[in-house]
């Protein structure tokens, strides 16, 4: 048998192990009621409501509001973090210039701009997808900078023999070069995407998984609570996963 094919099967099978240990942990806590259940409701009951929500009640159209916000934001960001990612990049100048801006508004939270957002724009869809776009942008931007900033010398020699134009050297050598650390930030910044729409929902009030959420916990539904946050982790779990399939894809001349 193939070592990585009987690696994967341990790997898999490990994982799998490891997660029903934590359910049956959950089940054990609920079953002796370690905790009450006003708070924390057991696998069964999740699952109910769960599959209540998603059959009989509003809870796939507003999964579905919070996927689409999600992607929205995450296509925007991804466009400009690589747009402006390699501008900078492929400009020494500029990249001593903006480095300092850059690490300056870097770290600030998206969660702080939501109150200066909806002080100019009002409390909007337009609003959570500027703010998802804001804070999902970085991670794009600062990989995209770093690959077309580690382009080899040489190739710029060879750009300039061709007399390739910027605009030409960015798509036919740039590009390539800098494709796998772009790709590692529209991974990071998908996970970003999706905490942020979730907050954006909750803070501005607006239609979605978050907004029920939080709704679920004011009302002390707690299976309909962890029934949330359930969705939440396979949203999370099957885009991560569409991703990395879409980045093997892309970057399948660069395996060994």
């Amino acid at each position: 048998m193939n070592p990585k094919l009987l690696m994967r099967g341990l790997d898999a099978a490990t994982s799998l192990l490891v997660t029903l240990g934590l359910l049956g942990l959950w089940w054990l806590a609920t079953r002796q009621e370690w905790v009450s259940a006003i708070f924390l409701p057991g696998p069964q009951a999740t699952w109910g409501a769960l599959r209540e929500g998603l059959l009989q009640g509003e809870l796939l159209r507003l999964t579905l509001g919070t996927v689409e916000r999600m992607a929205y934001g995450w296509a925007l960001a991804s466009a400009i973090g690589i747009a402006l990612g390699a501008l900078i990049g492929i400009s020494p100048a500029l990249r001593a210039w903006l480095q300092p801006m850059l690490e300056l508004i870097r770290p600030l939270p998206a969660s702080a701009v939501v109150p200066v957002a909806i002080a100019l724009i009002g409390l909007s869809p337009a609003m959570v997808l500027i703010v998802i776009a804001f804070g999902a942008v970085w991670p794009v931007l600062l990989a995209t900078v770093h690959g077309f900033a580690s382009i080899e010398p040489r190739l710029h020699e060879v750009s300039r023999v061709l007399r390739l134009s910027p605009l030409a050297f960015i798509f036919k050598i740039g590009l390539p070069n800098a494709l796998p650390d772009a790709l590692a930030g529209m991974r990071i910044s998908l996970t970003v995407s999706l905490i942020l729409a979730i907050v954006g929902e909750m803070l501005a009030s607006q239609e979605g998984l978050g907004q029920a959420i939080l709704l679920a916990a004011r009302s002390f539904r707690s299976a309909e609570l962890f029934a949330g946050v359930a969705l939440l982790g396979l949203i999370g779990f099957v885009s991560n996963a569409l991703l990395s399939w879409a980045e093997h894809r892309v970057l399948r001349w660069k395996q060994p």
